[in-house]
């Protein structure tokens, strides 16, 4: 068998490169014919194998031709290399159908496939006289053009792809999911090689008929997984840094049929539920296999003791208060925080607002992240204004850089703060929020500089104009970033968070190049920034992971211009 292999292998080889050109110059030669309506001439037919380079010498305005002896399909490859070098592809008839090469460098690759008006020739001008050389690199027939085999990243896949080959069976491999946990994370022997720092994580289905999406990180987008064979197990493989936090949902059998993109798109979320065999889930009170989102923490993801709650820390106390805005004409819910022992009179005392209030309460709970702060002396004592949507309308209406919304925190807002004795400096005061909060708060930092003199944007929904939807950006999109070019620098301290998987993959408006950007305008200016980005995704599970080091370098007393 081996010797088979590489007795076709030689015969291939020999077949792989072997050109004939017929070689001709504009000056005519004894014996020579005039061929075609460009008066080219024809000649000795010479032989090119392997992988031999043809040389040759040209006058001005003179031209070569090569008769490529190739079949319909066929792909060719190679290089020119010369000074001022052009290269024409020509039919038959001696009709140019392409120009491969334009003097434009000494060495000038070309590729096509062969079509069906040959013989071809390669025809060869200099602008000045020249020495040249044309070297084909690869020359396949089209009956060898075929993808390279699939080969399984993971070596565990690989290995169950073996036994269902043999026996189809699969209960053993479940069995295993079922006591080790998925998903499958793995750092040795994949195929490509992992590169330093990463590992392989492959997320698992059992069963599904028809498909199978991942719903969240890495990708952020609704990926199809690939199904094994013919059998129960449906896989998708990614690599990640091994300081990924990763939230996800599995949609399986998402229904097909006629509707919008949106409809369609979101029809994932009629089947999108936890991972059965990830124990991890949060939130950790989650009613239902529907409700919250499984999780996995590689193990160099970092950790944060400030999130749990300890019950041996003195707590602080939340109240709920109805606000009336006239801006706006609605009436929403303003949470206070208030820590323990908190004295409205102390120079020492902060505050912080968030907006989508009732998800920083109960999704980040960001009390028990402020009572472990406060008790160990990480940052001074903080209040909290909890700033809550009417409806999910009204926050896609009020926050991204509404005007209204600059009028109602500084004429209606505020002054509500001072009457609860709430208020601090500028220094001391904080804006916050996430996705499109946090492109609120960024926008707040531009209209009121006088109040907030801290900016603190997760995940910042900076790709958005006028106009514009994250998978639709108008023509000029980043509205935001661009207000920042033309304002006048203000001593506002501005911390930035992004994830390493928000980038749109339907080219839309990226969260982490957005940010990026945001950046870079805000140094430029003159502006104290910090960007922090981590190997997650975009939700507020990501997010509560990312608060008590944020609040330490815009509160605390140790302030650093890099992370």
């Amino acid at each position: 068998m081996a010797g088979n292999q590489f007795h076709t292998t030689l015969v291939n080889a020999a077949i792989f490169l072997l050109i004939l050109f017929t070689k001709t110059t504009a000056a005519e030669q004894p014996g020579q014919s005039e061929v075609g309506s460009r008066g080219l001439k024809s000649g000795s037919i010479s032989q090119l194998s392997g992988y031999a380079t043809t040389k040759g010498k040209l006058d001005s305005g003179q031209t070569q031709v090569y008769e490529l002896n190739a079949a319909e399909g066929d792909y060719v490859q190679g290089q020119l290399a010369g000074p001022q070098l052009s290269l024409a592809l020509l039919n038959r008839e001696n009709q140019q159908v392409r120009m491969l090469a334009r003097g434009e460098a000494m060495r000038q690759d070309f590729r096509f496939i062969v079509e069906n008006k040959g013989p071809y020739k390669l025809e060869v001008s200099a602008a000045e006289p020249a020495s040249f050389s044309i070297q084909l690199k690869a020359f396949i027939p089209r009956n060898e053009q075929f993808p390279p085999p699939d080969v399984l990243q993971s070596p565990r896949l690989r290995e169950l792809e073996e036994t269902v080959s043999t026996s189809g069976s699969t209960e053993q491999f479940w069995q295993e999911m079922q006591k080790q946990g998925t998903p499958l994370i793995e750092t040795a022997n994949v195929i490509p090689p992992l590169s330093k720092g990463t590992a392989l994580v492959t997320f698992l289905w059992r069963g599904a008929s028809r498909n199978v999406r991942l719903f969240g990180a890495p990708s952020g987008d609704h990926d199809e997984l690939r199904r094994l064979k013919n059998s129960d197990v449906w896989f998708g493989s990614y690599r990640v840094p091994l300081s990924s936090r990763i939230g996800y949902k599995l949609a399986p059998d998402v229904p097909e049929f006629k509707g919008t993109f949106w409809e369609r798109r979101r029809a994932i979320l009629a089947t999108a539920q936890h991972d059965p065999f990830n124990k991890k889930y949060f939130p950790e009170d989650a009613v239902d296999q529907y409700d919250g989102e499984s999780f996995v923490e590689l193990p160099g993801a970092s950790k944060q003791p400030w999130i749990i709650k300890n019950n041996d820390t003195p707590a602080g106390k939340v109240e709920t208060h109805r606000f009336s805005s006239k801006i706006f004409g609605n009436i929403r819910d303003l949470f206070v925080y208030r820590p323990h022992d908190y004295q409205a009179a102390s120079k020492q005392k902060c505050l912080l607002l968030v907006f989508d209030g009732e998800k920083y309460l109960n999704d980040i709970k960001l009390p028990v992240i402020l009572d472990n702060l406060i008790a160990m002396r990480m940052i001074p004592p903080t209040a909290v204004v909890f700033i809550s949507n009417p409806s999910g309308e009204s926050r896609s209406l009020e926050l991204p850089c509404n005007p209204d919304l600059a009028r109602f925190l500084a004429e209606e807002l505020f002054p509500w703060i001072r009457q609860q004795k709430l208020d601090t400096t500028r220094e001391k005061t904080v804006i916050a929020g996430a996705s499109y909060g946090g492109l609120a708060a960024a926008y707040a930092g531009l209209k009121h500089p006088e109040l907030f003199g801290n900016v603190y944007c997760q995940s910042g929904s900076f790709w958005w104009s006028p106009r514009s939807t994250p998978e639709m950006s108008e023509v000029e999109p980043e509205w935001l970033t661009r207000q920042f070019v033309t304002a006048p620098v203000e001593d506002v301290h501005f911390y930035l968070e992004a994830g390493q998987f928000e980038s749109n993959p339907r080219g839309g408006g990226s969260i982490l190049g957005t940010t990026r950007h945001l950046r870079d305008v805000l140094q430029a200016k003159g502006y104290l920034v910090q960007l922090h980005e981590y190997a997650s995704g975009h939700g507020y599970f990501y997010w509560r992971y990312n608060v008590p080091d944020a609040l330490i370098r815009l509160l605390g007393t140790q302030h650093t211009t890099t992370d």
